[in-house]
């Protein structure tokens, strides 16, 4: 097994327990400790308790998921690891929402982390399209890549903070849901920016 399956096989199961899926009742001996471990893992394993700009923070998180992810060089591992990370943001960030009784927690950084890799699937498109292949993280890591991975960050955390319509709408969508979904709607306007850019790149090429 290589070192990115083992990594990718901790977070999984780090994740499970967060939800509760591997723990049996009898191991439940404290509701409390069980809490906090979910809040825990919704802050992004801690990381969204800083105390300035958690969302970026966990945007940054995202990206190297992400590239963990992009590690795999399989589909259906990377298609996975994506739906997983959705379906465990909806989950966690519902639970931690009830748990810090208000409504999408600052420091649930959850869904920036679940969301971020969407934002480049323009990007992975355009590499098949070019190249037949899947990116390898070497390349989305590069110094020649730098500028358009700081684009799609920087969007990203544009669109999830200005929140157009209808990312803001859909934060009324229940628990997990509403924290989830306007940062999934974000990264679709990153994806039409970034095609944007593509498009007006070739165009000004030709």
């Amino acid at each position: 097994m290589d070192s990115w399956e083992i990594i990718l096989a901790v977070v999984l199961v780090l994740l499970l327990f967060s939800t509760g899926l591997l723990l049996r009742p009898a191991v439940r001996t404290s509701h409390h400790a069980a809490s906090e471990f979910v809040l825990w893992v919704a802050q992004g394993f801690g990381i969204g308790r800083v105390p300035w700009a958690p969302g970026t923070f966990g945007s940054i998180l995202g990206i190297g998921w992400f590239g963990l992810l992009l590690a795999s060089r399989r589909g259906w591992i990377v298609t996975a690891g994506l739906l997983a990370a959705v379906a465990f943001s909806v989950r966690l960030c519902g639970l931690a929402e009830k748990h810090l009784g208000r409504k999408d927690p600052g420091s649930v950084v959850m869904d920036e982390i679940a969301a971020m890799p969407f934002c480049f699937l323009t990007w992975v498109w355009l590499s098949f399209w070019r190249k037949g292949l899947w990116p390898e993280p070497v390349v989305l890591f590069s110094h020649g890549n730098w500028l358009s991975i700081l684009g799609v960050f920087a969007c990203f955390r544009l669109f999830d903070v200005w929140k157009p319509w209808p990312v803001r709408q859909s934060q009324d969508l229940p628990g997990g849901w509403g924290i989830t979904v306007d940062d999934l709607l974000a990264a679709v306007y990153v994806n039409v920016t970034s095609l944007l850019v593509y498009l007006g790149k070739a165009i000004l090429g030709s």
